[in-house]
């Protein structure tokens, strides 16, 4: 039984985290978030110690240490501009980390990360849970037995419609988020470069507080993206059913089913991490690339448009 702390408890994907550390027989020895709307731990740890300021925290951490309890991992639920700081928490006091996407906002914190977790010993995981999804894992198969000059055109829309609270919240500022395609898409640019190879070409052609969209060349494809919190953007017949979120991702014609499957994939990368085949800083700093070109490129009015953008 390995001990857990985790930070940002009461947000969103805390209870994903929560569950897989419990489904993992593992313990959970304290929690930190500066919210205290956190009653969920009651299903999993009740016994928990929890915290409402990083100094205390960060203390007590420390003082189970002294008295000989080891604490083993650190699962970061934070904003995203907090990960980089949270994760060196973690090595500083002995643990590895299992940290939410993305791992960190820039290109460089990665390089500065690698040396630290060089000089602490410890090892820095993250969650690229489409990494492990069937479906996934399928596609990539298929395209590495296709001919290395066959190159596959996709389109990727991912509509995930956000009330006014959105923009108000650190995820409407892109300097804690890194804007529309850091928060809603990192893990879909992952999991392109994943499966069709290194970027060769990162067109953007429309970028805005609510909405982005462009055009990514891999080494085995031609991806025309859209990503949009805005409802409006919504196609028409999935409005009048109601439905809040749209997610496509079509290959040559054919739709890519992948929209279940999602429920205990945090259990089974928190699976992964406990065996040693945790996914690390080297596999996420293609996607942190891919997301800071598209937050600090020019609009361009070259290259292949999605059909949302047109």
């Amino acid at each position: 039984m390995k001990n857990f702390a985790l930070i940002g408890a009461a947000g969103y994907i805390a209870p994903r985290h929560l569950r897989a550390i419990k489904e993992t027989n593992n313990q959970l020895i304290a929690a930190l978030d500066k919210f205290d709307s956190v009653g969920v731990m009651d299903s999993y740890f009740p016994n928990a110690d929890f915290f409402v300021e990083f100094e205390r925290f960060d203390r007590h951490i420390e003082k189970l240490k002294r008295a000989g309890t080891q604490l083993d991992y650190v699962s970061i639920c934070t904003p995203n501009y907090l990960h980089d700081s949270h994760i060196r928490m973690a090595l500083r006091r002995g643990a590895d980390a299992i940290c939410e996407k993305p791992l960190v906002l820039n290109p460089w914190n990665v390089e500065a990360l690698k040396d630290i977790e060089k000089e602490s010993g410890q090892r820095i995981n993250t969650i690229l849970q489409l990494r492990l999804h069937p479906s996934i894992i399928k596609l990539k198969k298929k395209v590495e037995a296709a001919s290395n000059k066959e190159k596959f055109d996709v389109d990727l829309t991912y509509i995930t419609s956000r009330g006014k609270w959105y923009d108000i919240s650190w995820k409407g500022d892109e300097s804690k988020s890194g804007g529309i395609a850091t928060n809603i898409g990192v893990h879909f640019y992952d999991m392109l470069s994943w499966i069709f190879g290194e970027v060769q070409e990162n067109i953007v052609h429309l970028r805005e507080k609510d909405k982005s969209g462009g055009y990514l060349e891999f080494k085995k494809a031609r991806v025309r993206w859209f990503l949009s919190i805005n409802e409006n953007d919504l196609p028409k017949e999935v409005r009048k059913k109601g439905q809040r979120t749209f997610r496509s991702i079509n290959i040559d014609g054919v739709e890519l089913e992948f929209s279940s499957g999602f429920t205990d994939l945090h259990n089974v990368s928190y699976q992964e991490i406990l065996k040693g085949n945790g996914f690390g800083l080297g596999d996420s700093e293609e996607s942190i690339k891919i997301v800071h070109k598209i937050r600090n490129s020019e609009i361009s009015k070259i290259g292949e448009k999605h059909l949302f953008i047109k």
